[in-house]
């Protein structure tokens, strides 16, 4: 078969169809050339090719990378003899009496493939090496300029719910493309009757261009009750730009709350922190899996509306929150892993934010890092689930021992899934600089300050042996929702640096689940904003739980973010509300390098 097809590829290019070029070069173009879409990607097989023949069907070939050009043109002149054939209509017996040849009236077309110069392609070239982005693939008189690996949308999303004066920003998903060189148009729905009769007589809505063209959208009030269309062309560096896709809203604008609690932060927080400063938050932002209950909604949040519990209200205020605070790391707990992939990550990388997530073993929501990409650069990662590592690691074998004496107290710190975050980031502008940032989220019950100081040992263990034996005396921050308020063990521990045997928490749930261990770490910490008077301020309860502990001999503090006055946080009664994402409050300061 093979044979068979070369034979008729080169008869057809000895034929005068196949010499009109003159000279083995495509022919003098008239107007625009169709484009020949190829996807080629080294750990992959093979290629992909598509194109539209000129009697408009569509071809999707995939061909072997290693394959010789010739068995792939072959294979396109077979094709396109077909669709003629097709489209001539030609009778089952008239096909059979052509011979292997092609020496019907519907011949095969001439197949070629030139290189940019103009130069016909060797068939014996493999395919890989052959469609080369710019090349030109002549099929009979028609011509396609191939674009090999061009920008390629492979998602585009609006989120479903859209809230007028909150950002609407797009899940985009790419191939050999990045959002930030995609170009975007943001459409409206016309109302009904603005148009007069022809909207009126149009099939469905007529779309009018809105003033934005950036990849994040504010609708304002007067949008409301209209839908929105984005129309988004994919792109990259090198400004090449593959097939756009359109994406229409499921639903209309919605009215706002009106006042947040954040609205008054974000004053001091206009612009990003400049060049030796860096802007730090920590943030429990309460997961969706604990906030949709029975419980929650009847116990915990009978004073919120249900409709502010609900995910897509709360991902609204939440994203805007986050991105008026103009930070260069993010440290949340509580995090959905759905809303970390749709939802935070698009919208805070729209804003320059780079994301990373660690789960925790038994729960669907864990701890995510934000870093703003043209501070930082991500040099490496050192997570860990606090039972894994103290079983396992040899840094906590002198702990675990001591532990091992405690079989009640050690069960339960065994059966915790708790994590640890940690992320060595450089500096970018001085990359000698380098910072090691950890976040958490300790043990939540009340009487279990035995458990954290098990926890927050470990932790600080780990975070040592990052800090201090990979990466010798880099500075670390501390972010999390520890769990703890000013006057516990834990936090005594982390900002003294030790702890006696004889503290209060080791009986922290009774005799029982007595456990004396006298604990040190080498870190000189310090809470960078303080003790507030509450980060947690939920109908039953209210304390300070949430902490950015910094090094104090590298960093220092610029300014701490105020937090929201006990007017703003009261004035639904309680935390969550219509007008608060989460039962905590966001921790915001500014640092500099000492």
């Amino acid at each position: 078969m093979w044979r068979r097809l070369c034979s008729a590829l080169r008869r057809l290019r000895a034929s005068p169809a196949a010499s009109i070029a003159g000279g083995g070069r495509p022919p003098a173009g008239r107007g625009a050339m169709e484009r020949a879409v190829v996807r080629c990607v080294p750990s992959e097989p093979k290629l992909s090719l598509r194109f539209v023949l000129p009697d408009g069907s569509a071809r999707h070939m995939q061909r072997d990378q290693a394959e010789p050009l010739g068995r792939a043109l072959a294979r396109i002149a077979t094709n396109a003899a077909k669709g003629r054939s097709k489209a001539a209509k030609k009778s089952k017996k008239a096909r059979a009496e052509d011979g292997p040849a092609g020496e019907s009236a519907e011949a095969p077309p001439a197949v070629r493939l030139f290189s940019r110069d103009g130069e016909a392609v060797a068939e014996e070239v493999p395919n890989a090496a052959a469609w080369q982005d710019g090349a030109v693939l002549q099929i009979g008189e028609a011509r396609y300029r191939v674009e090999r690996n061009a920008p390629t949308l492979t998602e585009l999303q609006l989120p479903r719910s859209l809230m007028a004066g909150f950002p609407v920003c797009p899940k985009v998903s790419t191939e050999f493309a990045a959002p930030q060189h995609c170009l975007f148009r943001w459409y409206r729905e016309q109302r009904p009757g603005a148009g007069g009769e022809e909207a009126a007589a149009g099939d469905g809505p007529v779309w009018v261009e809105a003033a934005a063209a950036e990849r994040v959208f504010t609708p304002s009030n007067a949008l409301v009750g209209l839908r929105l269309k984005l129309h988004c062309t994919p792109g990259d560096s090198a400004q090449r730009y593959g097939p756009p896709r359109e994406v229409e809203s499921s639903g209309p604008v919605e009215a706002g709350p009106g006042a947040c609690t954040f609205d008054s932060r974000h004053l001091y927080t206009k612009k990003v922190c400049g060049e030796g400063s860096v802007r730090a938050v920590s943030y429990n932002i309460l997961a969706d899996t604990y906030a949709q209950t029975e419980f929650s909604r009847t116990v915990l949040y009978p004073y919120c509306a249900p409709y502010a519990l609900e995910l897509d209200y709360r991902q609204n205020l939440l994203k805007k929150e986050l991105a008026g605070y103009s930070a260069d790391l993010i440290c949340l707990q509580e995090v959905d892993k759905s809303v970390f992939v749709d939802s935070l990550t698009p919208a805070l990388d729209a804003f320059g934010l780079e994301g990373l997530f660690r789960i925790k073993e038994k729960q669907h929501e864990g701890l995510a890092t934000f870093y703003r990409r043209d501070k930082f650069s991500l040099l490496s990662q050192h997570d860990i689930t606090f039972s894994e590592a103290l079983l396992s690691d040899p840094l906590h074998k002198e702990l675990c021992e001591k532990l091992a004496k405690y079989p009640l107290v050690q069960e339960k710190v065994l059966q915790r899934s708790s994590v640890l975050q940690v992320s060595v980031l450089q500096s970018t502008t001085h990359p000698s600089r380098k910072i090691c940032i950890a976040n958490t989220h300790l043990y939540w019950h009340p009487k279990g300050g035995n458990i954290r100081l098990v926890q927050i040992a470990v932790a600080l263990s780990h975070i040592r042996h990052v800090a201090c034996d990979l990466y010798p005396s880099i500075p670390i921050i501390f972010c999390g929702d520890f769990n703890s308020i000013p006057s516990s063990g834990t936090y005594s521990f982390i900002s003294s640096g030790s702890i006696a045997e004889d503290h209060e928490d080791w009986v922290s749930n009774g005799e029982d689940e007595r456990c004396n261990m006298p604990l040190s770490h080498p870190f000189k910490l310090l809470s960078a904003c303080g003790e507030p008077a509450y980060t947690n301020y939920v109908g039953g309860f209210h304390g300070c739980l949430d902490y950015i502990f910094i090094d104090r001999n590298a960093l220092e503090v610029e300014q701490v973010i105020p937090l929201p006055s006990h007017e703003e946080v009261t004035t639904h009664q309680a935390l969550p509300s219509v007008s608060h994402p989460s039962d905590h409050i966001a921790l915001i300061c500014d640092l500099k390098w000492k």
